[in-house]
């Protein structure tokens, strides 16, 4: 399965980001809201400069206290990126996840953020397909 198959099985709601002057307070706050474990930050919208999660939150408090929710959000994401495209192979994306022990990932054509797919995304996408395949072998042993 494709990353394209998992983006268009997920409900639409864009991809969440904040500008890198937003305070980790406000960020923390999106995630919160939104129900989500990740955030992109862009001060456009579209070109990614970094991400930050509830991990990268969560890290820094347990060193730094609490006075690292003024901070800004630049101060706390991870600029090394890590992305895929729509084109890539759901086993590829899962493997590189899982290697670098990250759970978000946004998803670039041309530059440009279309999507973002979470482990969780590409586990429920690789479950679906497992039962429908499954399904698809009972149907064929049992002659239907």
């Amino acid at each position: 399965m494709q990353v394209q198959q998992i983006l268009k099985d997920k409900a639409d709601d864009g991809v969440v980001t904040v500008t890198p002057d937003a305070t980790v307070a406000a960020a923390a706050k999106v995630l919160a809201e939104r129900r989500i474990g990740g955030v992109v930050v862009s001060e456009d919208g579209q070109t990614p400069l970094g991400i930050l999660s509830e991990r990268d939150i969560v890290r820094v408090l347990g060193t730094d206290g609490p006075d690292v929710l003024a901070w800004r959000v630049d101060a706390l994401m991870t600029r090394d990126l890590k992305t895929c495209s729509r084109d890539d192979d759901s086993n590829v994306v899962l493997a590189r996840m899982t290697k670098g022990r990250f759970r978000h990932l946004p998803v670039i054509e041309d530059g440009v953020m279309v999507g973002m797919i979470s482990i969780g995304d590409v586990v429920a996408a690789q479950i679906s397909e497992l039962s429908m395949e499954k399904e698809a072998l009972q149907g064929m042993i049992m002659g239907f």
